[in-house]
C-alpha cells in the first residue's frame, strides 16, 4: 500500500487520535513508513511505545514528556521499543523480510526502514523507507547500520 500512494517526506508535529492515530497517507516520515507496516501486521506501535514509555521511561531517554502524538514518530524511541520487546540482532547477518533497521546518516541524523521480500542488484534485501518519496531501495548497506530488529521476538 505505502509503494502504490507514496508519501513525500514530512516528519513535522501533528495532532493524530490515539491510539491508532496516523498522519495523512499522502505525507510522513520514515518512522512512519515503519508504524504502517506495523499496523498492517496488526500492532499499534503508537499505542505499544506510549504505554511502554510511561511504564519504563529511563528506556526512552530522549522523550522529557510524553506525547501519543509524536513518541513513536522518533527513530531512538522506535529503537529503544524493539530492543525492549523484540530482538536485537547482529547488524551484518541474519536479515528477513519485515526486519527493522536503523541507521546514522552522513548527515549524522537516525533513519530507519523495513525489509522487503526482495532483493536488489547488491543481493540484499530492498528496503522500504522515506528520505524524501516512501520507496524501496536498495540501501540496506547505504549508511552506517545502528540496529537490526525482529518484532515480535
Amino acid at each position: 500500500m505505502q509503494l502504490v500512494s507514496p508519501a513525500r517526506y514530512d516528519a513535522s508535529y501533528r495532532r493524530i487520535r490515539y491510539p491508532g492515530g496516523d498522519v495523512p497517507p499522502d505525507c510522513g516520515a520514515c518512522t512512519d513508513v515503519v508504524i504502517r507496516a506495523f499496523r498492517q501486521a496488526g500492532y499499534d506501535l503508537q499505542r505499544l511505545v506510549h504505554e511502554d514509555a510511561a511504564r519504563a521511561p529511563r528506556a526512552y531517554r530522549r522523550i522529557a514528556r510524553l506525547d501519543s502524538n509524536i513518541d513513536h514518530r522518533r527513530v531512538p524511541n522506535l529503537a529503544a521499543f524493539f530492543r525492549r520487546h523484540g530482538r536485537s540482532l547482529p547488524l551484518e547477518k541474519d536479515w528477513r523480510p519485515g526486519d527493522v533497521v536503523t541507521w546514522k546518516l552522513p548527515s549524522n541524523l537516525d533513519h530507519t526502514g523495513v525489509l522487503s521480500g526482495r532483493h536488489g542488484p547488491s543481493g540484499n534485501y530492498l528496503v522500504i523507507h522515506n528520505l524524501s518519496m516512501t520507496a524501496e531501495e536498495d540501501v540496506l548497506r547505504a549508511w552506517t547500520v545502528t540496529g537490526h530488529f525482529r518484532y515480535p521476538g
